[in-house]
């Protein structure tokens, strides 16, 4: 595991999320590209989801979220675009080949522009709406537009192992997307449920998982 606090390269992690987002912060995906590659790290926390961050904090992550990178005077922030530097340094996580390359690219966008916004919707108004009067209109209206989506993706997929021919960032993006949600919603397409367990079961995965809960805890309340 290539958890160092000496390490050139620094990733932020939250010290405390409340307990619908433990285990489910971005900042595994870029752990998890890491100890795919075995690049060492440092993590430095920070104060939890709805905390107001430090200014300089803020001039780094505009909306204050995480993870924030930093290696060597570099600064970047969002996932995306953090697992595509990673991915430039070891052909492992984005194929040096232009075709292999875009294709990898295309499907972490893919992840991120046409199926998070998706499920994090239905993630959202389960989180926000208990007990209200409009949960059950809102996520009638809402979980067609994700069920679509998933069907698709289902049928992108369709019996091979990764979402081209071998494992890349489109990977790690793609299946910390779909383990955050309702395994309900993967039920119908046992490939695509298949998929995110075969990812899981990587090592890499299982290490930056355990760094992940390692620093952080359970008990930053959700806002009024």
């Amino acid at each position: 595991m290539p958890v160092d606090s000496d390490a050139a390269i620094e990733i932020t992690a939250y010290k405390a999320v409340p307990s619908f987002a433990y285990g489910r912060i971005k900042d595994i995906r870029i752990r998890w590209a890491l100890d795919e590659i075995g690049l060492p790290y440092r993590a430095r926390l920070i104060d939890g989801i709805f905390e107001d961050k430090p200014q300089d904090y803020m001039a780094d992550q505009p909306f204050g979220q995480v993870p924030v990178y930093k290696e060597n005077g570099l600064t970047l922030f969002e996932s995306g675009s953090i697992l595509i530097h990673i991915g430039e340094r070891d052909e492992r996580l984005l194929p040096r080949d232009a075709k292999g390359r875009g294709r990898a690219i295309s499907w972490a966008i893919a992840a991120l522009n046409s199926v998070e916004p998706m499920i994090q919707t239905l993630v959202i108004l389960t989180v926000k709406g208990q007990g209200t009067d409009w949960l059950a209109g809102s996520m009638e209206a809402a979980k067609p537009f994700a069920e679509q989506r998933l069907a698709r993706l289902a049928q992108a997929l369709g019996d091979r192992d990764w979402l081209e021919d071998r494992f890349s960032i489109g990977d790690i993006v793609m299946i910390d997307v779909l383990r955050n949600a309702n395994p309900q919603l993967l039920a119908p397409h046992p490939n695509l449920a298949a998929y995110v367990a075969r990812g899981t079961s990587r090592p890499a995965f299982q290490s930056a998982m355990a760094a992940h809960l390692a620093d952080c805890a359970v008990g930053e309340p959700l806002p009024a």
